[in-house]
Parts: C-alpha cells; structure tokens; sequence
C-alpha cells in the first residue's frame, strides 16, 4: 500500500452536500479517474437511501454508516524471535476511515447483479443499522483482536 497521497491537504468537500467525507468515498469510489461517474453513482444511491428512508438525512446515514463500521482495534503481524505473533493495537483516526470506507466499497463490490448504486444504497443502510458485509467484517477484525488479546504485550 504504498501509495501515499495528498489527499486530506487537497480534500474539497463534495458538492451536493459539502461533506469532506463524501468526497473521500467518491474518490475511493472512483476507478481509473471517472469521477464525474463516482459522483453520480454516489449520489444516486443516496437518493435510493432518500426514498427508502423518507425521514433521515441521507448524508446522515451515510456518516453514521461510516461511523459504524470504523475498526476500534485490529491485528498487526509482529515477528518476535522467530514467530510471528498477530497483535492486537489501536487502530488511528485516518486508518480507521479508510479501511471503514474499503470494507464498505468491497462489499458493495462482491455483490453482483444489481447497478452499484442501489449495492452501495444496500449496503450503507445496511451498516447504519449496524448489519451487513461490511459490519460483518469489522466484527471478524474486532473478534480476531480478541481472540489475540494474549499477544497484546507484544504491542509496540
């Protein structure tokens, strides 16, 4: 993953609803530079969202989506003398969005069949409600975390 970019300096919030946020989604979303269709499949599903919840904020959802799914604490690999232990640590702010937002992306992305708006509109309402693939894979970070709780000593 080395790929280190400048975005949260050159960040601009999205245009509909000026959510920095979004924009981060709508870049993450966007495959070999299309944004102009990212935006559209982005706001497209927050209209599916608008129309299936008639009294919530669609941008709201969204957020409280993205809260949802954040990781609090994850495993890292660590030799230590020769095996490698996976250790649980603290996951910072920025890590935790971003993986928030790849886990929500690549859930929406297994699923085939439907246009990727009405997966994405699925899957965030999905994990505002606190279900659905991408909650299913924090739980399993969150689980393995404890499952490895013994290796914390080994946290650096």
């Amino acid at each position: 993953m080395g790929r280190i970019t400048a975005s949260k300096e050159t960040l601009k919030p999205d245009p509909r609803y000026g959510s920095l946020l979004a924009s981060k989604f709508i870049n993450s979303m966007m495959w070999s530079g299309k944004k102009s269709v990212a935006q559209r499949v982005f706001y497209e599903a927050l209209d599916i969202i608008k129309e299936k919840m008639p009294n919530a904020d669609p941008i709201e959802v969204f957020t409280t989506a993205v809260e949802n799914v954040k990781p609090n604490i994850e495993v890292r690999s660590k030799r230590v003398g020769g095996a490698s232990y996976q250790v649980p640590m603290q996951v910072n702010r920025t890590r935790q969005q971003s993986l928030a937002i790849r886990w929500i992306l690549l859930a929406c992305r297994e699923k085939k069949g439907r246009r990727m708006s009405e997966k994405l509109a699925a899957e965030l309402m999905a994990a505002y409600n606190r279900e659905g693939a991408a909650m299913t894979r924090r739980e399993n970070v969150h689980r393995m975390a404890e499952a490895n709780k013994a290796f914390a000593h080994f946290a650096w």
